[in-house]
This record gives C-alpha cells, sequence and structure tokens, in this order.
C-alpha cells in the first residue's frame, strides 16, 4: 500500500505536539534552505534555477508531509491553495493536490471512538453495517460507507482534536504560508481572519448540515442537480450521515470519453448552480474542487460537501459585479472610484501607486470578465488560461506590485474569487462551452 494511504494510529491533538511537529518541519525547511545559498554560492549562475527548482520539491515534500500527518488547518489549506496552480511554485502545486482527495486515514479504533462518543452508542446500534475501511480521506474528516434500513449511507467522521486545534494550527503555519507565497503578515492580515473564520465553520458540522439543507432546498429548481439527503438523527458536531452517492468525481469524468454535448450540459449545469448562488441566494459552495462533485449515471452533477460555503452582503455585491459593467474600463476616473470603494486603492496611496494598481486592476478585469461580455464562452481555449497564468507569473515577479504596502481589497473576496477561479478551472478541465447569459447578469450584477 503506498504510503499516503497507510493508516495513521494517532493524531496529534494538543497545541503542543502539534506546534513541535511544525516547527520540525520549519526546521527542515530552513536547514534545506542553508544547504541551497551555499551550493548557490559555488555555483554558477546557470545552475541557479536548477537549485532552486531542488529547494522547493524538497521543502514542498518536507511540508506536505506535516500537513497530511496533522490534517485540520495545515491540510486544509493545502487544498485551498491547490485550487489555483499558477499561485504557487510548481512543486508545491504537485504536492498540494494531493490534498483535494488523500489523506493518511486514521485507524478504526480512532473512529469507532469518535462515534460512540458522539452518540454514546455502539456503532453496531447506530447501524446496521459500517465499514471500517476509509472510503475517502480529506482534511478535516474521513467517509465511511455504512447502511442503515436498507441504506446505502456515507458517513463522514471528523477527525480527532481538529476544531480545538485549527486556531492555533493556523498561528503556526501563518509563517511557513507567507514564506511560500512570498506575502507580508499585515498585507495579508484580514484575509487570515476570513479564512480562520471559514475554517473553524467547516469543523462545525451542525452548520454545514443546516447549510447544505439550505442551499439544496434553494436550488431544487435548477434541473441536472443533485443533492444528497442527510439523516439528522445520525448528525452530530463531528459526524455527518448522508446517503451515498455512486458517481465519477469531476476531473475523472472529463478524462473520460464523454462526448462534448454531455461535457457542455455538466458545464452548464455547474454554471447555472453557481451564477444561481451568487446572483440570486448571495451564498454559495465555496470549496469547487472536483472531488466535490460527481456525475452520475443518470447524467446529474451531485453537489458534495458543504462544510465551506460563504455569505456575502448585498452592498458588496454590488461593488464587486460593479466591474463587470463594459464601460467601467472606458472611464479610468470611474475605475479608480470603483476600486477605492473596494479598498484596492488606498487613501494612503499616491500617484504612482495608483497608476500601478489601475493598470493592474485593468489588466486583470479585462482578462477575468471575459466569460461574462458574451453569451457564449469556451472554456476549452487554451488561451484564455495561459494568459491567466502569464499573467499571474508576471505579478510574482514585479518588483513594484510586491513593494505596494497596505492591505488591499475586501476580505469578502477571497472566497468569491476562490469560487470563481475554482469554477473556471472546472469548465476547462471539462473543456465546456458554456451559454453564460451575459447580457442578462449584467442588467441585475
Amino acid at each position: 500500500m503506498a504510503e499516503e494511504h497507510r493508516h495513521q494510529d494517532s493524531i496529534r491533538s494538543t497545541p503542543l505536539s502539534r506546534m513541535a511537529e511544525l516547527a520540525g518541519t520549519g526546521a527542515r525547511v530552513g536547514i534545506n534552505y542553508l544547504k541551497y545559498y551555499g551550493q548557490r554560492a559555488v555555483s554558477p549562475d546557470t545552475a541557479s534555477t536548477s537549485l532552486r527548482s531542488d529547494l522547493d520539491e524538497r521543502n514542498a515534500r518536507a511540508v506536505y508531509a506535516s500537513f497530511s500527518k496533522l490534517k485540520g488547518g495545515p491540510l486544509k489549506l493545502a487544498q485551498m491553495l491547490s485550487i489555483d496552480e499558477n499561485l504557487l511554485p510548481p512543486a508545491y502545486a504537485a504536492q498540494f493536490a494531493q490534498a483535494q482527495y488523500s489523506a493518511p486515514p486514521l485507524s478504526w479504533p480512532l473512529v469507532r471512538r469518535t462515534l460512540e462518543r458522539e452518540f454514546n452508542q455502539p456503532v453496531e446500534a447506530l447501524f446496521d453495517s459500517f465499514t471500517p475501511e476509509a472510503a475517502h480521506g480529506a482534511s478535516i474528516g474521513q467517509v465511511h460507507i455504512a447502511s442503515r434500513a436498507g441504506r446505502k449511507l456515507a458517513v463522514k467522521v471528523q477527525y480527532p482534536g481538529v476544531a480545538d486545534s485549527m486556531r492555533s494550527d493556523l498561528r503556526v503555519i501563518k509563517p511557513v504560508a507567507l514564506q511560500i507565497l512570498g506575502l507580508r503578515e499585515q498585507d495579508i492580515a484580514h484575509y487570515f481572519t476570513e479564512v480562520e473564520t471559514r475554517l473553524l465553520e467547516e469543523t462545525d458540522y451542525v452548520t454545514e448540515l443546516r447549510r447544505s439543507q439550505e442551499i439544496a432546498a434553494a436550488c431544487s429548481n435548477l434541473p441536472g442537480l443533485r443533492f444528497p439527503t442527510f439523516y439528522p438523527d445520525r448528525c452530530s458536531p463531528r459526524v455527518l450521515t448522508m446517503d451515498w452517492i455512486d458517481g465519477l468525481p469531476l476531473d475523472r469524468y472529463a478524462d473520460s470519453a464523454a462526448s462534448q454535448f454531455a461535457r457542455n450540459r455538466i458545464g452548464q449545469i455547474l454554471w447555472d448552480f453557481y451564477m444561481h448562488q451568487i446572483h440570486v441566494l448571495n451564498l454559495f459552495h465555496a470549496d469547487p474542487h472536483p472531488g466535490n462533485f460527481l456525475v452520475n449515471s443518470d447524467g446529474e452533477l451531485c453537489v458534495l460537501d458543504f462544510g465551506c460555503t460563504r455569505a456575502i452582503t448585498p452592498e458588496f455585491h454590488t461593488l464587486q459585479f460593479a466591474f463587470l459593467n463594459p464601460t467601467l474600463l472606458e472611464s479610468p476616473a470611474a475605475l479608480e472610484e470603483a476600486l477605492r470603494a473596494m479598498d484596492v486603492i488606498l487613501p494612503t496611496d499616491g500617484p504612482a501607486q495608483r497608476q500601478k494598481v489601475t493598470a493592474l486592476a485593468r489588466e486583470s478585469i479585462e482578462l477575468l470578465s471575459r466569460p461574462f461580455r458574451s453569451d457564449h464562452f469556451d472554456f476549452a481555449d487554451p488561451t484564455f488560461f495561459r494568459a491567466m497564468y502569464e499573467m499571474g507569473d508576471a505579478n510574482r515577479q514585479d518588483r513594484d506590485l510586491l513593494s505596494l504596502r497596505g492591505a488591499r481589497g475586501r476580505a469578502e473576496s477571497v472566497y468569491l474569487n476562490r469560487a470563481f477561479f475554482g469554477l473556471f478551472s472546472l469548465l476547462h478541465r471539462l473543456g465546456a462551452q458554456v451559454q453564460t447569459n451575459a447580457s442578462e447578469k449584467r442588467s441585475h450584477p
């Protein structure tokens, strides 16, 4: 059995033990940097790129191994970062992508103990059958197959200690994340608070149960969607029980022999689902990685795992989607005012800073709003994603941009941007052609 699928018989659950694990990882990363600088000092310039790649590879393996062992906040952060491959150096993107699907599962005795502590009953009284081997392991919990009253069930069991350690985990891994991303803490403090709030919510399965049922009911009129039925009498703050749904994860479906017609249909269902959530409900599924969507044998798109959701206010919605107005880019004054309203341009910015931010915003808006500027968009077009990646690479290496100080942008943007980038990525993976109905969206953004 591969290393990543071996059982863990214990999980570090106290803040001190988790801090010690992360500190050890930090020390290994530091040693790797010392080796890198020593090798670079005696190597020709032509070898520096290779040395840096080797450094990133060693550090990425060390960081992911530690994160996957601890689960919880560290592994969830890896999963979040992996959605945008252009956000990370390639070695980290490749390692962190594993967090979307697999983590070393906890052993059966630990799972049994959690279930019996939550319900004060033996597992045999709770379910007619229960498969000890985990079907899926993820960042905050793992899923087991069970049955009850003739129904096949999925039972998600939270890892012990995850909820209690989440806040302290995030404080300890913040320096690691800042180093990987090349960011300054003071510039992203409000974003990190937003991430912390959402991750703490993900450990509350009572909230996830409520949000799952709310969004499923509010989207019941959309064709082609399916949501699992939950069983509240077998749910608790750390256990969720729902119907098991068979199907192909969206990336495996994308790699299948599905016809272009079928791909377009699934892509359209996914697009309509997100537009309805964002523009009508102002509440959306904010974890759009392929493992959270299945395509079943009836051709339905099955939506799983509502642990990460985000509500937005009407005021924020109006400000955010003002950038879809095609006339905005034609008026420098209007664009600057819109950027001020979203705290992207700050009151302390001088003329050079305002010019830099505005130029970057103009380029970003022009590119990222393309799917909304026509009634039909082909997400299979490689030039769209190539342009996004090239823009991201250029921004990461832009010293003037990196020198900009201050916390820029609204914290609410973090998960909305994540949802849209995840949506675009899934549609690109599908190679889907989607009716975006952009003119209608502009009339009531």
